[in-house]
């Protein structure tokens, strides 16, 4: 049977996500460096967080080689750029301050290939690197993690918006994340669905 998807958000017709989408623009531009894995997975936040914030950049890859026309581009960026990813030369984003006008580098995948993409851009080592100090609880209930920390590359960009800029308002990529979850649960059958609600 032929799927038919939204044209605006390329949603299925029947998760369309268009009534939920809020777009913002905050002063902080945010480029992902994304697993090709996730590009096509149904569940991949990425989509709803460029559907709320049309201004972020979507970089496809795990080698050097992928991300070169990224690289040149921040060769020749003026503004401060960070990548956000927890190690031990991180710093919390919470404990310094960061121009709200800066540039994040998210990866986006599981924990296992975003640490494969780190170990192959080796120039990613040479950015300051920041991490979310407060221990956020992910609204992410349809996606298991290995790690009681993690959060969705959505999550993770609206709580390091909102340490940039503690006057955005973050509420519409919530919202329409949200509904994105609800709307996938709800189209589970029955006994999986209630394995998700039980996490609620």
């Amino acid at each position: 049977m032929t799927r038919h998807y939204c044209p605006i958000c390329s949603y299925p017709l029947n998760t369309c996500l268009c009534n939920y989408v809020q777009p913002i623009q905050p002063q902080t531009q945010l480029v992902i460096l994304q697993h090709p894995s996730e590009v096509e997975h149904k569940k991949n936040s990425v989509k709803v967080l460029s559907l709320v914030v049309p201004d972020t950049q979507v970089h496809v890859g795990e080698t050097e080689v992928d991300f070169a026309l990224l690289r040149e581009q921040l060769s020749r960026c003026r503004r401060p750029i960070y990548l956000v990813y927890p190690s031990e030369q991180s710093v919390s984003v919470e404990s310094q301050t960061i121009p709200a006008d800066s540039v994040l580098l998210l990866i986006d995948g599981t924990w296992r290939k975003a640490f494969k993409i780190l170990q192959l851009n080796p120039w990613l080592a040479q950015l300051p690197a920041v991490h979310l100090a407060e221990c956020y609880a992910s609204r992410y209930k349809i996606r298991k993690s290995s790690r009681s920390d993690s959060l969705s590359t959505l999550e993770a960009s609206v709580y390091m918006l909102k340490a940039l800029d503690a006057d955005l308002d973050v509420s519409p990529l919530l919202n329409a994340f949200d509904a994105m979850v609800d709307m996938r649960i709800r189209a589970m059958p029955a006994q999986v669905r209630l394995r998700y609600q039980d996490r609620e």
